[in-house]
């Protein structure tokens, strides 16, 4: 008896190491993912040695947008791979990716060393991590969700965002590192490659130990002739899944990127606060943004998923435009980070679940692609591309331009939040 009472907490106690296990590869995925963006106001001009600030950025954000084209590709190939040969294999293989497309970064020439070159070889090593990024969401997403107990779905889920933002949050810190012991010059001619090594290295090591991790039950249960993951039939069986999933991607990524990544940019370039500044507001920002995660998550275990999702996407519509014309304005650093957190805080609303609603709504043989795929679409079309056209708005001498293009965005994926059905209590993830 003590044998049978004690399995099912043994199960847990598994489920639990397994979910942490491959939130720590996904922190590491996405710290290598974000240090192209953060470092990016530091490493532009030895890549595009141009005299405006702002064409700078414009370059290294379009080879930024270059990642985000490669995220559909990286989709299908590792959606159908993680449904074909388990969820396992496909974070296995994404890791890999990242690790090769960092050491590239960290040892890819300047300008000046190799003209055209250099640039170039910038965009292979984004293309390799767009494609791990874009194989990573869908496989991350689909075995946190599916190793997580059912009464508990939303909260285990979260732990994709927290990660994420982790991820985020050690590529700031790093650079907040290399600020302190480096003096700028130095730090824009060189000391940009060692985040990139780092992230290299961390990448290796989480490869060996995604390889430890075990595979769903979803995946495990599965008959031997279930129908093939393709696109094909992902699209013949599941189009208004795909169509919504990928409304409602693009809007959240769209309002991820403008609110996370580009503000620290905006911060610098529009507001006039310092660079070191920008990197502390967007670090405290991000602390608060993590921390809030776990709490959206347990909300949605107890009122459900759509409560939420209308908290961001009404909110975010209706917040974007005065929120950006405010800080365009702010001279101190505390009001700046306030005015920051009010979007943010809607976004978790959303983040902490976004992984979790797409896999709720499609059967554990075409998972990973049915939540890959999509995402990676609308991901590409309105998250990749935020930061260029926030930066051609500004180039154009309209930059309020974006506030109201970014609240757009956001209704869109508002609009696809009330076609949603409530996953919780129809969930097709059908393991406990």
């Amino acid at each position: 008896m003590a044998t049978a009472a004690a399995s099912p907490a043994a199960d847990t106690r598994k489920r639990i190491r397994d979910i942490l296990g491959g939130s720590a590869g996904n922190l590491v995925e996405w710290y290598d993912w974000y240090a192209y963006s953060v470092l990016t106001i530091y490493f532009a001009p030895v890549f595009f040695p141009k005299e405006d600030p702002t064409a700078q950025l414009l370059s290294a954000a379009a080879i930024f947008a270059v990642g985000f084209l490669m995220r559909p590709i990286g989709a299908w190939m590792m959606g159908i791979y993680s449904d074909r040969y388990g969820r396992k294999s496909g974070l296995t293989l994404s890791v890999a990716l990242m690790a090769g497309g960092s050491l590239l970064i960290a040892a890819a020439p300047t300008y000046a060393m190799a003209g055209a070159i250099a640039p170039t070889i910038l965009v292979v090593a984004r293309m390799l991590q767009g494609l791990s990024v874009g194989g990573e969401y869908g496989a991350s997403a689909t075995y946190i969700s599916e190793k997580a107990m059912r009464n508990r779905r939303a909260f285990w889920a979260s732990f994709q965002y927290i990660t994420l933002i982790g991820g985020q949050l050690l590529a700031l810190a790093v650079v907040v590192l290399l600020q302190a012991l480096m003096p700028e010059s130095e730090l824009q001619q060189w000391g940009w490659r060692i985040a990139f090594g780092v992230g290299a290295i961390l990448a290796f090591a989480v490869y060996f130990l995604r390889a430890r991790l075990g595979e769903t039950e979803s995946f495990k249960r599965q008959s031997k002739d279930r129908a093939p993951s393709t696109i094909g039939h992902l699209w013949r069986s599941h189009p208004r899944e795909f169509l919504i999933v990928a409304a409602i991607s693009g809007g959240g990524s769209a309002a991820f990127y403008a609110y996370t990544t580009y503000m620290q940019k905006f911060l610098v370039n529009t507001s006039g606060f310092s660079k070191p500044t920008a990197t502390m507001i967007m670090t405290i920002a991000l602390i608060v943004f993590m921390l809030i995660q776990p709490w959206w998550g347990m909300a949605a275990d107890r009122w459900g998923r759509k409560p939420m999702l209308y908290i961001f996407g009404f909110g975010g519509t209706l917040v974007s435009v005065p929120i950006y014309s405010a800080i365009s304005g702010a001279t101190e650093p505390m009001t700046a980070l306030a005015l920051v957190l009010v979007p943010l805080v809607l976004l978790g609303a959303y983040t902490s679940i976004s992984g979790l609603i797409k896999a709720e709504l499609f059967p554990a043989h075409i998972r990973t692609l049915g939540v890959a795929l999509p995402y990676a679409v609308g991901n590409t079309l309105f998250g990749g591309t935020a930061e260029y056209v926030a930066l051609w708005f500004k180039q154009a001498g309209v930059e309020s331009g974006f506030y109201w293009y970014l609240s757009a965005v956001i209704g869109m994926a508002a609009i696809g939040f009330v076609m949603l059905p409530e996953t919780k209590t129809n969930s097709q993830i059908l393991e406990e």
